[in-house]
């Protein structure tokens, strides 16, 4: 089957889902309509150049458009939904060209000049029409009902963890890009690369632009990856190599991947502890089924994490007290994954209901992104790690904790800065598809 059809038959299933899932939201809140915008183009301070444009998820949730500023979704309960595409008249920048992809018999596609056009072409009276999306100044003079209203985001939210099938054909082809990105950086990294260098590796690979990324890739070659969202891109390679860590993803159809891998120069040594790590990571993996409480999961990995840095003699303390006392967290800081979709980090990761409220973190675990229990169509992320990070070695060394930790071990290791491997899983009734794992193999070696 052509996949562009298999594509266009997912999307026509998805939007069926995303209607009855506004038809709710919008009913429960008192709205008859809602209008989605895209988002705009944002000028930077004092400049006449912009932001790149990213394009609100609640868009993206709808239409597969994500580098056109100022289009706006209509959408009444029972009706065909409308999509005023924008196609200013321009000489200096050249108007995107109306869409003729899988998704367009789907809507009524209106071309409109700016957001004039716009308002003329949506009806007269918005009085009971919710607006989602970035505000902009005469915004007010279109009297809709509510701008972002926090019941309707909330409702909309929560049920956004749960995936179509279309969703999940896009982030299995999100996840086969960043594997081929992931692979070029590793053969770079390998030569003796750079860490703009392998980016640029790895962007090539995708096919892709910088802004067209999900995030800006992470590149930490040596100690540097011990910053856990290390944000520069050295020029030059290091005096000496010891390690890599990558985290970077890419897109399909707006929705992201999220992959990180660590990597070993020529350290047999720190080698087998990515090894060993990977192991404890592919033991996560296959506890993940929909039932299953999230934060479980992330104290199963304190536990296991906690084994593992007294198996490599990094701590002298066994795993329960390494848990107990907290040493586990001065190698283990972050959440264990989160939620993740037309966002890295997806929305609805703490909600308790679609009426709203928040099911609280593990005490100890501030950074934990989702504490949901699992549903099947979820898809998150896996991400343990471990991480030789000064501040919090030395407010360690500082205090009680000081006798648990093998410092001269952690001297050793502190040029590698850290291992953190992650994957992206789709949840289902019994078991978890690894859409990472399944696109590297795909990709081969």
């Amino acid at each position: 089957m052509d996949p562009a059809l298999d594509l266009a038959a997912l999307h026509g299933a998805h939007l069926q889902t995303q209607r009855a899932r506004f038809d709710r939201a919008l009913a429960a809140c008192g709205y008859t309509g809602i209008i989605v915008y895209s988002g705009p183009l944002t000028p930077i301070f004092r400049d006449d150049q912009t932001h790149p444009f990213r394009a609100h998820a609640w868009f993206k949730a709808w239409v597969p458009l994500t580098d056109v500023p100022d289009c706006f979704l209509y959408y009444e309960p029972g009706r065909t939904p409308v999509l005023l595409f924008n196609r200013p008249a321009d000489y200096w920048y050249k108007a995107a060209e109306p869409p003729r992809a899988f998704w367009t018999s789907q809507f009524d596609l209106r071309p409109v000049a700016d957001r004039v056009a716009a308002r003329e072409a949506l009806p007269r009276n918005l009085g009971a029409t919710a607006y989602v999306g970035q505000a902009f100044p005469r915004l007010a003079a279109w009297e809709v009902a509510a701008v972002n209203p926090p019941d309707l985001l909330t409702r909309l939210d929560y049920d956004r963890a749960v995936k179509t099938p279309y969703e999940l054909a896009c982030l299995r082809a999100a996840n086969r890009l960043a594997a081929r990105g992931h692979r070029a950086a590793a053969r770079a990294f390998a030569a003796g690369a750079s860490e703009l260098e392998i980016e640029l590796e790895f962007i090539r690979a995708c096919g892709a632009r910088e802004q067209e990324l999900p995030y800006n890739p992470i590149v930490a070659l040596n100690e540097s990856g011990a910053v856990l969202h290390y944000q520069m891109l050295e020029r030059a390679p290091p005096a000496e190599l010891h390690s890599m860590l990558i985290d970077a993803g890419a897109e399909a159809n707006g929705y992201a991947s999220d992959v990180t891998r660590t990597y070993s120069y020529r350290d047999p040594d720190f080698a087998a502890l990515i090894e060993r790590f990977d192991e404890v990571q592919q033991a996560l993996c296959s506890g993940v089924h929909a039932g299953v409480d999230w934060r479980d999961v992330h104290l199963s990995a304190h536990r296991l994490v906690a084994e593992l840095l007294h198996e490599a003699d990094i701590t002298d303390c066994d795993a329960e007290e390494a848990v107990a006392t907290g040493v586990s967290s001065v190698f283990l800081p972050h959440g264990i994954g989160h939620l993740l979709g037309l966002q890295v980090h997806d929305a609805g990761g703490l909600l308790r209901s679609p009426e709203g409220g928040e099911i609280p973190r593990p005490e100890g675990h501030p950074h934990l992104r989702l504490t949901r229990i699992l549903e099947e169509g979820f898809v998150v992320t896996m991400e343990p790690g471990i991480y030789f990070i000064d501040q919090l070695l030395e407010q360690a060394r500082a205090g009680a904790l000081a006798p648990k930790i093998n410092w001269a071990r952690v001297g050793s290791l502190r040029k590698f800065g850290g291992i953190r491997i992650e994957d992206d899983l789709a949840v289902g009734a019994s078991g978890a598809e690894n859409l990472t794992r399944d696109a590297f193999s795909a990709e081969g070696k």
